[in-house]
């Protein structure tokens, strides 16, 4: 009967413990609904703590959903986040889009080691390497030119797939996108 007793609690112990571990992973999941299915993205507070933040924030408070992939290149990336901009409730203004960001302030670089390969989630910046924001985008394909120039803030586990389906942008107008596609929702977790 000991032998049994012992056995449960170490049951209802390991049960608690793999509970608060998918807690805590759980609170560093993304998840973007688009139009052909969800992706899920984990995040790396390990790597880049305030940028992380910063993109929890936002989605917490709604101010992705709705916002298009303003810049989309074949092989290479596509980019959205632009929550100033590109917000397609608000009606979109595609010569705008890309150059806004969110009532929040830039944030400081967070470049690391970490490369940027297919499936990694890297912030948008403008020549300023302290000039992130909101805008990210999710690589199609390895960008070994980005490494330590831009900051990783995560990786798709979950939807690669529905990534590679987002409508491509114009080749001749740096990957612009006419009636682009868009992050349906935006929440933090699964």
């Amino acid at each position: 009967m000991k032998i049994l007793q012992l056995a449960f609690a170490g049951a209802l112990a390991l049960a608690s413990f793999t509970g608060s571990a998918l807690a805590q992973s759980n609170e560093n999941l993304l998840t973007i609904e688009l139009k052909d299915g969800p992706v899920v993205i984990e995040l790396r507070p390990d790597v880049a703590p305030k940028h992380v933040q910063q993109i929890k924030e936002l989605a917490a408070a709604g101010e992705y959903d709705n916002v298009a992939f303003h810049r989309v290149i074949q092989g290479f990336m596509a980019q959205t986040g632009d929550v100033q901009y590109g917000d397609m409730k608000e009606g979109y203004r595609p010569e705008l889009a890309g150059t806004g960001g969110s009532s929040k302030p830039d944030l400081p670089a967070e470049f690391s080691n970490v490369p940027f390969e297919r499936g990694t989630v890297g912030m948008a910046r403008s020549q300023d390497p302290n000039s992130a924001n909101s805008q990210f985008f999710i690589m199609f394909a390895p960008g070994d030119f980005l490494n330590g120039q831009y900051t990783v803030v995560g990786k798709v586990i979950e939807g690669m797939e529905n990534v590679d389906k987002i409508k491509l942008g114009d080749e001749a107008n740096n990957g612009a996108v006419t009636d682009p596609d868009r992050m349906i929702s935006v929440k933090v977790g699964r």
